[in-house]
């Protein structure tokens, strides 16, 4: 069944007087009108418009998480850069970035590094193992004890496994 707009002139033409005119409907070929072709269309379509709502929704969840975990570990290395502790570094992480992100300190030298990860939110992250991860370097500035001897083993080994 093939459905069409009707030809002819166009509704509230001048020459057909009011009482003659009546509202055009969709014609099948067989001559009926075809009812509900505008209904099967938008629930055709409506699935299509919710599954881009919640990709475009998903995606920008995604971005906040992101800005989130590399404003913490920004935050992570400065506080490393100052003299802070590794316990400091997690309290400040876990602060901007929140409760369910992951940090991990390690040292290269003079350099130190501050390794955030954490899960996107929503339904489409709960669903999708969806992590994203932020690192930003600093070199210490105490002239103390080195950051890298107040780091526990245990963080340098998370780090690794991080790396892999």
């Amino acid at each position: 069944m093939s459905c069409r707009w009707p030809a002819g002139r166009m509704k509230g033409a001048a020459s057909t007087p009011p009482a003659a005119r009546r509202p055009r409907r969709w014609q099948c070929a067989g001559g009926d009108t075809c009812r509900g072709v505008v209904t099967a269309e938008f629930a055709v379509a409506l699935p299509a418009v919710l599954l881009l709502l919640a990709l475009l929704l998903a995606g920008s969840a995604a971005g906040v998480t992101q800005l989130r975990l590399e404003e913490a570990a920004r935050a992570g290395a400065r506080a490393l850069a100052r003299g802070e502790d590794a316990a400091a570094v997690d309290v400040i992480v876990r602060r901007l970035a929140g409760a369910s992100a992951a940090s991990a300190v390690a040292s290269d030298g003079g350099w130190l590094s501050v390794t955030v990860s954490g899960k996107v939110p929503g339904a489409v992250g709960s669903l999708l193992p969806w992590t994203l991860t932020a690192r930003a370097w600093t070199r210490g500035e105490t002239s103390g004890p080195s950051a890298a001897a107040r780091v526990p083993a245990a963080r340098r080994h998370q780090l690794q496994g991080l790396a892999a």
